[in-house]
């Protein structure tokens, strides 16, 4: 089998598809639940990044991490529009991550827990690991794209196929 063919076989495959799904669905689990046990500290990391309206940041911390959560079980078990919330979600912390990292803050990215990463690089190291999720969104996105195009194609030769023994007749 050449390794074109291999590799599309691969990527393709509805088992790798499956498994990105419920490992990113199961990080936004982890990470929300955790949060979650700990709004207080979680929001004092958010206010810490100076970004949010004093007001807000009680909710932020408890609706971000529920938000989490809700989506991250969607995602695994395959809801529609949790891909979608989790893309949001990534974005957003990447760009927040992206926005303290320029600061030079020196404080917790709140990704999992009060005390997840501790040095410097600590903002830098999760935004690495938000772009490496996004990623894993995006080849969930593209799995979708592609499997909905080769339905779309069946669908579309059969209606032909059909429509053609109309005429012939």
């Amino acid at each position: 089998m050449p390794l074109m063919a291999y590799a599309q076989k691969l990527f393709l495959s509805p088992w790798l598809y499956r498994l990105a799904r419920w490992a990113l669905g199961a990080v936004f689990v982890y990470a929300g639940a955790v949060k979650l046990m700990d709004p207080g500290s979680f929001a004092s990391v958010i206010d810490r990044y100076g970004m949010a309206p004093e007001f807000l940041v009680p909710v932020a911390a408890l609706g971000l991490p529920a938000l989490e959560v809700l989506a991250g079980v969607g995602l695994i078990l395959d809801i529609k529009g949790s891909l979608s919330v989790l893309a949001t979600l990534l974005v957003m912390f990447a760009v927040v991550l992206w926005f303290g990292a320029l600061q030079g803050l020196d404080i917790d990215c709140g990704c999992f827990s009060s005390s997840d990463l501790a040095e410097h690089d600590s903002l830098r190291q999760a935004l690495h690991r938000d772009l490496i999720m996004l990623a894993m969104a995006a080849y969930l996105y593209l799995w979708r794209w592609r499997r909905r195009g080769s339905r779309a194609a069946v669908a579309w030769r059969y209606a032909y196929q059909a429509n053609s023994r109309e005429v012939r007749t």
